[in-house]
């Protein structure tokens, strides 16, 4: 594809993620490039780069479109980010948008006048951050997560705020039931991918660039899964062990499930629960390939009494609660845009009411493990004091305790990476995405 024709495409995306807000922009992306099989490798990325490249930066987009009174269009957009963004001349914006067969239409009158605006009111150099700009879109974060922000980093907001507008590295588990950390990063290597083990999961490896991994021998006989280096340990923390009745309460598509089976050894039983039929679906698929067969699925309905007839059954439940993402946003960087403050008032609800039943699923000496990906402290600190509050049969299992088991069962787990009782990662100060994770002990 010609350069052109590269900008046309990311314009398209960019105009079918406008027709879809609310749904996850990675889905509409996989939609968008396989009903348009013709495009290529190369030319997927270069679309891609340029269209999440806007969206990265969509908060300060909006501001600078905003001064000129523009409506924040598709093609507005791309030409601001490379008017700006990119630093380009006007001259040289406009070629981009050259017509004919492939290309994008040329910007009309009005479109151009906006363009001109913009180069107007421009710094001397390029970038769009401008002095003028309130706080949060200076930051690049929503007006709504501010108060939760400066509350769990303090001074460290702005640099938080910035290794949050960069691309996350590529982590990877080795999967324990098919190989060792060592084997399956050796398998990679052989096929040109070379990593380096993870700061602190014993089972981690990380790649410099991101790279086809789900095309390689390796993950498609089971020895490597994408996952975050932070989701490993809350996986880790659960303290899953052979022989233990265990339940992923929120299992999703069974990441952590399946890294919860090789801490088990494939011997106990495990239950992956969710309340989507498409993401349960999608868990078998990755259990096969992983060599997981002593996981069990189990669909949570309105009216369900599974869990009621399980009540104190369970060694171990892992509750990775649905949340505003916050913590993924250098991953997700469409979810700042998608997510708001109603939302979090409704998930704080529900976060409250998951526990709650969870709690009653835990034997007596058992432990509850409650987790999200979220770093604001209504959906974390506060969700854990509310719980303790409403149970006192339940105390808080400090984290280094909690580590300390690990490393007896893993010598390789690093240092314990917070000072405190609770899981709090951050991509400063881990490297990883940010989560958060309480261990909580039912008392016998």
């Amino acid at each position: 594809m010609t350069p052109a024709a590269r900008l046309a495409a990311a314009i398209d995306l960019l105009a079918a993620l406008e027709a879809e807000s609310r749904r996850p922009a990675d889905a509409i992306a996989n939609d968008f490039f396989r009903s348009r099989r013709y495009i290529g490798g190369g030319d997927r990325r270069a679309i891609s780069e340029r269209a999440w490249g806007v969206v990265r930066q969509r908060l300060r987009l909006d501001w600078w479109l905003g001064r000129v009174g523009a409506r924040p269009t598709p093609r507005l957009l791309v030409a601001a980010q490379l008017l700006l963004g990119e630093g380009l001349k006007v001259a040289e914006v406009l070629a981009t948008f050259p017509g004919g067969q492939y290309a994008a239409p040329p910007l009309n009158p009005p479109e151009e006048k906006l363009l001109r605006a913009l180069d107007a009111r421009r710094p001397g150099s390029p970038g769009l951050v401008h002095p003028g700009m309130p706080e949060n879109i200076r930051l690049d974060l929503p007006e709504w997560v501010m108060p939760g922000f400066r509350a769990r980093f303090g001074d460290r907001l702005a640099e938080e705020a910035t290794a949050m507008e960069v691309e996350a590295p590529l982590d990877l588990r080795a999967n324990l039931l098919k190989a060792t950390r060592e084997a399956a990063a050796a398998a990679l290597a052989a096929e040109g991918i070379e990593t380096e083990p993870t700061r602190y999961s014993p089972w981690g490896l990380r790649l410099p660039s991101r790279r086809p991994v789900t095309q390689t021998r390796a993950f498609t006989a089971g020895m490597v899964e994408v996952q975050d280096e932070g989701s490993q340990l809350i996986a880790l923390l659960a303290d899953a062990r052979p022989g233990m009745r265990v339940l992923d309460y929120c299992a999703g598509a069974a990441g952590k499930t399946l890294a919860l089976a090789a801490s088990m050894a494939n011997r106990g039983r495990i239950t992956a629960c969710d309340v989507s039929v498409p993401r349960l679906e999608g868990a078998v698929r990755r259990l096969r390939r992983a060599g997981v067969d002593n996981a069990e699925r189990h669909l949570l309905v309105a009216g369900d009494r599974w869990a009621k007839r399980r009540a104190g059954q369970f060694d171990r439940v892992l509750v990775d609660a649905p949340c505003t993402g916050t913590g993924t946003w250098r991953r997700n960087p469409d979810a700042r845009l998608r997510t708001g403050p109603a939302d979090l008032t409704e998930l704080c609800v529900k976060q409250g009411e998951i526990l709650s039943t969870a709690a009653e699923l835990v034997r007596p000496g058992g432990r509850l493990i409650y987790a999200t990906c979220s770093l604001l402290p209504e959906e974390d600190e506060a969700q854990v004091n509310g719980f303790l509050e409403r149970h006192p049969d339940y105390a808080l299992l400090p984290l280094a305790a909690a580590w300390d088991e690990a490393r007896g069962r893993f010598p390789e787990l690093g240092p314990v990476p917070v000072v405190g009782d609770l899981l709090v990662t951050t991509p400063v100060q881990h490297g990883t995405d940010g989560f958060f994770a309480a261990v909580l002990q039912r008392r016998s």
